[in-house]
């Protein structure tokens, strides 16, 4: 068989295809021809260079997660994990307004303190890991685009390292920038976005701080501000605005206004994180009809919901639990696990850590002790614990001190023992609420945090949650396979306009997974040093994904990584295809 005799490189069969419409699924086949789809159908009838039987398993489009920071792994991995173990094919990166580029040399420690305050990256290993061979924001897509990895990568434009370039200590101070700083941040803005930038990315939250406490350089940044760098995005036609909202500790009202008339000034779309309250009135309703009117006046605004509750995960290994701000754990706070245990182990150290308070810390830290909100966490992973788990709840009935019950926990497994905090979108102990929130058709699925909170969250395993637990194994109302799929590929690919990819249809970009339902399990987190320097991150593992395919190329085998590394750095919006690739 010669090259001229092989219709297809790649043909899946027999698999029940979601192709990511939402339309009805149907056992049929899937043939890729070099980065497109070719084919599909019922049947395929000609040739490949290689076939993937998908019998008794499902064929989607790869995943699209339009809300990652892996702005600093792109660079020193080539392997977007966890994201890419979990069907993920595109990641979106510089969101929440904070990355490395544009950035001088005089600014790598400011960066690097900013990036380990919000996002939890410890500073050695973006020391060790990134070589800053760009300054510019062109050049580091170009720094991107000479890296190998494994899945594509789009990268919107983030606010704090411009503000930076611009104005320096004084965007580090949180000054007004001047007439002429804004008309260099809107010239910056469509250089980035000429050289391939998706968006404009932003934070206005207050709890996103420095490592050593201080507001971002974004916080509070005026609204005239984002109109005249979004106005680049206007003036070139092109771009999506990202942005955290300082809801809760700001009115819905007053954030969802000044995103609106960003967005009202600049015509392009925005999409924006909305979190649930776990306890209270439902506050968020308010920015939904907000967001209705808005639409209703022709503007495109996009709620980003995070399938699962926002929260945190604690460990000893991990950079939070209940005692992380106790003064008589400081002295061994960075010492690995192994040589915290003999001191954790010591019954005076308890009794110790059990009686402290913790002092004031980083405001992430201090919401460790939440604990009718906190559950142990082992495996299989619970995400919807009732609340007679809490650990509130099993030291009333035990007759202890959530304390007591959290350290013991922590004990667990040698030391292992985790715990979910959770901080957001369990209102009143349930998912109901979010389920109505990811059901409406003006709300994207997002906040996965992929290369980010390393030692805090696993959130980019939230596809194989949605699969397993939403589709199949809630007791509760669930989603059908359809609704989830389009949830998890077209829907965000159109939120960030990358319509080349998201659906299987011929000519659609040859991103494919194949996975077999009645296996897919997502597994417990667990902590690993396989960052720069021996740095340490948690990674949640899936079972059950036979194939994931990027352009065409298969990345992922049997649950593995393969040797492939097509991915791409994604230049801009992309349009739907015209016309099929001919059969």
């Amino acid at each position: 068989m010669t090259g001229q005799d092989i219709d297809a490189d790649i043909l899946i069969r027999g698999g029940t295809i979601v192709d990511g419409s939402g339309g009805e699924p149907f056992v049929g086949d899937v043939a890729l021809r070099g980065n497109a789809i070719a084919f599909v159908g019922a049947h395929y009838a000609g040739t490949a260079a290689e076939t993937i039987d998908a019998t008794g398993c499902i064929v989607t489009p790869g995943f699209v997660d339009i809300h990652t920071h892996y702005d600093g792994q792109a660079v020193w991995s080539d392997t977007l994990s966890p994201s890419s173990s979990h069907g993920v094919t595109t990641a979106v990166l510089g969101n929440c307004g904070v990355g490395f580029a544009p950035c001088r040399k005089a600014d790598h420690d400011a960066l690097i303190q900013l990036m380990e305050g919000v996002e939890d990256i410890p500073g050695v290993v973006m020391a060790e890991g990134l070589p800053w061979d760009w300054e510019t924001f062109p050049q580091y897509l170009n720094a991107l685009a000479a890296r190998p990895r494994d899945i594509d990568v789009a990268c919107l434009l983030p606010h704090s390292p411009l503000r930076v370039w611009v104005m320096g200590e004084r965007a580090i101070a949180r000054e007004a920038a001047t007439d002429k700083d804004l008309a260099q941040m809107r010239a910056i803005a469509r250089e980035a976005l000429d050289a391939g930038a998706i968006g404009f990315a932003t934070s206005r939250l207050n709890i996103h701080r420095t490592k050593a406490g201080e507001m971002i350089p974004t916080y509070g940044a005026d609204v005239d501000e984002l109109m005249a760098i979004t106005g680049a995005m206007a003036e070139a036609g092109t771009g999506v605005f990202q942005a955290v909202l300082d809801a809760p500790f700001s009115a819905w009202e007053d954030e969802m206004a000044q995103l609106v008339a960003v967005t009202r000034a600049s015509g392009r779309p925005s999409t924006f994180t909305l979190g649930l309250m776990n306890s209270g009135p439902r506050t968020w309703e308010g920015a939904l009809r907000m967001i209705e009117e808005a639409r209703a006046e022709g503007l495109t605004i996009w709620p980003q919901v995070l399938p699962r509750p926002i929260g945190m995960i604690s460990g000893w290994a991990l950079s939070t639990h209940p005692f992380c701000l106790c003064p008589s754990y400081q002295p061994f706070a960075n010492l690995p696990l192994e040589q915290q245990l003999p001191l954790l182990r010591d019954p005076a150290m308890r009794a110790t850590l059990l009686a402290e308070m913790p002092q004031p810390g980083h405001p992430l830290a201090m919401l460790t002790r939440n604990w009718d909100w906190m559950f142990p966490f082992g495996d299989p992973p619970q995400y919807e614990p009732t609340a007679d788990q809490s650990i509130g709840a099993l030291a009333r009935a035990q007759g202890r001190t959530p304390e007591e019950v959290a350290y013991d926990i922590l004990m667990e497994c040698d030391g292992t023992g985790m715990i979910l905090n959770t901080l957001g979108n369990f209102h009143e102990g349930k998912l109901d609420a979010l389920l109505e929130l990811v059901r409406r058709e003006d709300c994207v699925i997002g906040l996965g945090d992929g290369g980010a909170h390393y030692a805090a969250i696993c959130d980019a395993s939230y596809p194989t949650f949605m699969l397993t637990y939403w589709v199949r194994d809630r007791a509760g109302e669930r989603l059908t396979l359809a609704e989830a799929v389009e949830m998890l590929a077209a829907r965000p690919a159109r939120v960030v306009g990358l319509e080349d990819r998201g659906l299987l249809r011929a000519g659609y970009k040859a991103d494919v997974n194949v996975i077999d339902m009645a296996a897919l399990t997502l597994h417990a987190p667990v902590v690993r040093h396989d960052l720069p320097g021996g740095g340490r991150r948690l990674d949640q593992a899936a079972s059950g994904f036979v194939a994931t395919v990027v352009s065409g190329q298969v990345i992922r085998r049997n649950d593995q990584s393969t040797s492939q590394r097509p991915g791409k750095v994604v230049r801009g919006m992309q349009r739907a295809p015209v016309a099929p690739v001919p059969a």
